[in-house]
């Protein structure tokens, strides 16, 4: 079949079909880096914090540049601020279930996010789902665009192994998406949002990856995705069977959730 032809089937023009998108320049992949360390130590900063940061460091760069990067990243500084966080436009709204909730047992509540992860010449987003009471990662997922398929890819393989009766998550475009909901309610799982900015409401997961990015991404340079796979698949395997909680009495994630 023509290529005319595919273009026609599929609704595109032949323009979108030849489109490469241009990548970021080296330029903004090093304030890209610079932003995600700096927002791993301080994510209440905001543009003005994180630009007059980088100003310091000798980077001549304006708000402009580093909002764009930040929105680029999927960064959100996070304190409680009214209406100027407008990342998803649900039809529906859910509320936050978690707050005064005693959690313990495994797979009464999990938890999962999205998170940068730099490459060499590039950068990837990850999303993992974590059960809230051990910790234990039941899976996770990369991908080079923030679309809601890699997290539906995720969210799969964990339902494969259980089923929460609480899925907590942020309120991000991918989230609040009517597939991704759809497919919680479809099992019968309540939907429990964080409030827009809110670092407290999601800490575990916040916790989580500051543990990747320090004892893994930090430390390793990853020149390609199947690179960042193959390392963070070591890594949280590590971090589920390995390495001891002190929150969980020295415990690892995995025998708390397999007890």
């Amino acid at each position: 079949m023509s290529i005319a032809r595919q273009c026609e089937l599929l609704g595109l023009s032949r323009a979108s079909f030849y489109y490469s998108p241009i990548g970021e320049s080296p330029q903004n992949l090093l304030y890209m880096r610079l932003l995600d360390e700096q927002y791993t130590k301080r994510p209440s900063y905001g543009v003005p914090k994180l630009t007059k940061w980088l100003r310091c460091q000798g980077y001549a760069v304006n708000p402009k540049r580093v909002a764009r990067l930040m929105r680029k990243m999927g960064l959100v500084a996070i304190y409680p601020k009214p209406k100027t966080s407008r990342m998803g436009k649900p039809s529906k709204v859910y509320p936050y279930l978690l707050k005064g909730l005693s959690i313990a047992r495994p797979n009464h509540v999990w938890a999962t996010d999205i998170t940068y992860i730099r490459l060499n010449n590039g950068f990837v987003y990850l999303i993992a789902i974590m059960d809230w009471f051990s910790r234990y990662v039941l899976s996770w997922e990369l991908s080079n665009s923030l679309d809601v398929f890699f997290c539906l890819s995720a969210l799969e393989r964990a339902l494969g192994k259980a089923s929460p009766l609480i899925f907590n998550n942020d309120q991000g475009s991918q989230f609040t998406s009517e597939a991704f909901t759809a497919r919680l309610e479809s099992s019968d799982i309540a939907i429990s949002w964080n409030g827009r900015g809110r670092y407290f409401d999601n800490i575990f997961v916040e916790r989580l990856w500051r543990s990747v990015k320090y004892e893994e991404v930090y430390l390793n340079d990853y020149d390609s995705m199947n690179t960042a796979r193959s390392r963070l698949r070591d890594y949280f395997n590590f971090y589920n069977r390995e390495r001891f909680h002190q929150s969980l009495d020295y415990r690892t994630p995995y025998e708390v959730y397999f007890q």
